[in-house]
């Protein structure tokens, strides 16, 4: 893309909780955000519309943001609906699979998503095409037919972190992202082992299940934890010790007290987890992914009067209570909507994510934060999620004022003054 020196800019919300910037003026230097100034203190010399070499872009018909993290998918399935496609989906190769996983990438970016963090599937295909495609060491610049850039940290591409294999307890939920350990070894020893097979490929983050998943058919029904603390504990130590942070799906109170007190870095769903747990959440500064988005698409896909359909929307409403009461105690929230469930489409899904934090008391640049910074902070990715000075000049433009959003990101245009 060419070179701005001055992006002139309707509205900018900039990934902190600030109020939304209004008609302002973005320097840009070698691809680094210099200034941000409003436009009445700004005197443009040389820098108009007419300009052949471009220097000035005129978005001012238009409200800037960051570019978007995504901080629950699987890239390896689709949120079709379709029963028999889903399970041919599970039970795919590789030769398959990779165009799947490229189409999901390719949707990421064309809804202004600049990274997202995957919680596994059973094959590890996710890691293995990360590795052959993305992460390719003989790739040059721009060799990658999906993003133009091999290198996965691209900011005109998309940033994946892979979990791989998801580790879950024998007989309980999670063979579709996952495996077990063995009968003879704890969860840590089994990662242990694990780490030390020939060719093994370090994932980016560790992801453990330690709950089931909710039910559709009674209300509020809790599982218990599949690991004890004593084993989530010494997984989390190991994991750190690797350098890897942890994220965990859980739901319900014991499941997830389990995974807070054992000092894991995120809470992936956290239905029915309870007041209790948000404050030892907010104490020990964990992130939620809350995935609220999951239970509106269910009820959409079923039924509508089936009972399965009106326990999703009552999931849905107690979740939004939680969300609601996370945001009044300062717990930390960030944004995943586990896109290739059930409904759940790559891309797209964020906006109606977005929607529920909104809908739960957030305001729109708290919201718009949870999107971009917060996600960007627990994926250690410092390159995005804010339109500060200092930061590269990387972010998505969606048509007109900010009270169109979020429906207006439907219609993204993404920009990398670089």
């Amino acid at each position: 893309m060419a070179s701005f020196s001055h992006i002139h800019a309707g509205w900018l919300i900039d990934g902190s909780v600030d109020s939304i910037q209004q008609n302002v003026i973005i320097h840009v230097n070698k691809g680094i955000i210099h200034t941000i100034t409003p436009a009445a203190q700004v005197r443009l010399s040389n820098a108009t519309p007419s300009d052949p070499e471009k220097s000035y872009l005129d978005l001012t018909a238009y409200t800037l943001l960051p570019l978007l993290v995504d901080c629950h998918v699987h890239l390896f399935m689709s949120g079709t609906p379709d029963i028999t496609a889903r399970k041919h989906q599970l039970d795919a190769g590789y030769d398959e699979l990779k165009h799947v996983i490229a189409d999901h990438i390719r949707q990421h970016i064309a809804s202004g998503v600049g990274a997202v963090r995957d919680g596994g599937d059973r094959q590890g295909f996710s890691q293995r095409y990360r590795q052959e495609v993305l992460n390719a060491e003989d790739a040059e610049p721009g060799s990658c037919p999906l993003t133009g850039y091999a290198d996965r940290t691209a900011m005109s591409g998309l940033c994946c972190r892979i979990a791989g294999k998801a580790w879950h307890h024998a007989g309980r939920y999670g063979k579709l992202i996952g495996r077990t350990p063995n009968t003879d070894e704890t969860l840590a020893e089994a990662m242990q082992r694990e780490s030390c097979l020939p060719g093994y490929i370090r994932p980016d983050h560790v992801k453990i299940v330690n709950s089931g998943v909710n039910s559709l058919l009674c209300f509020g029904k809790e599982t218990l934890p599949q690991f004890s603390y004593e084993e989530m504990s010494s997984a989390v130590r190991l994991a750190a010790q690797q350098g890897l942070k942890t994220m965990v799906h859980a739901n319900g109170g014991a499941p997830v007290q389990i995974a807070v007190e054992a000092g894991c870095h995120s809470i992936e769903h956290g239905f029915f987890m309870g007041e209790d747990n948000l404050a030892r959440m907010r104490d020990h500064q964990t992130t939620w992914i809350p995935t609220a988005f999951t239970m509106r698409a269910y009820a959409a896909t079923l039924l509508p009067s089936s009972r399965e359909a009106a326990t999703a929307l009552r999931n849905l409403d107690h979740q939004r209570d939680q969300i609601r009461r996370a945001r009044d105690m300062g717990v930390r929230i960030a944004l995943g909507t586990d896109a290739g469930s059930m409904g759940v489409h790559h891309g797209v899904a964020v906006k109606e994510e977005l929607r529920i934090l909104m809908e739960a008391g957030f305001s729109l640049p708290e919201a718009v934060c949870c999107a971009t910074r917060n996600g960007a902070d627990l994926l250690e990715i410092p390159e995005i999620g804010l339109l500060k000075p200092g930061k590269p000049a990387a972010w998505i433009a969606v048509k007109g004022s900010p009270s169109l959003l979020p429906g207006s990101l439907c219609d993204i245009k993404r920009w990398d003054a670089i």
